[in-house]
């Protein structure tokens, strides 16, 4: 579509839904602005949480680490079990296992289909036997 105006012309996107009912495009205003941005990126960098940024600004926590993720600044909370230790993989001990035993690849891979804990209990195994 076109609109003329006093001194050029404006050109606006139309589309059309399933029902060919033209829909007008119109811009989305940004959730943030640069200056929003920057401080958001300061208050984290700085040690403020993302629960008191969020409430700070009056957007949700999901939508700030969004944010500082998009801008490369965001460090994911490390899992922990409930033993407070940090989780390995079920490929990780697999690996060790294969590696200890010169498994092929295939053998390998079909050991991760087994039990974690029992794919623990074999990697300490071997581990306390090699000491």
């Amino acid at each position: 579509m076109v609109v003329a105006t006093a001194t050029r012309l404006a050109y606006t996107r139309v589309s059309f839904n399933h029902y060919g009912v033209a829909k007008m495009a119109t811009a989305k205003a940004p959730n943030y602005s640069p200056e929003q941005t920057a401080q958001i990126v300061a208050d984290y960098q700085a040690g403020v949480s993302v629960e008191q940024i969020a409430e700070k600004v009056g957007k949700t926590v999901r939508s700030i680490v969004a944010k500082l993720s998009r801008e490369k600044v965001y460090i994911a909370k490390e899992y922990k079990t409930k033993s407070g230790e940090t989780p390995i993989k079920k490929d990780v001990h697999a690996d060790f296992i294969g590696a200890a035993l010169k498994l092929s690849e295939n053998d390998i891979e079909s050991l991760t289909k087994a039990n974690k804990s029992a794919l623990r209990a074999i990697s300490d195994f071997i581990r306390q036997s090699a000491d």
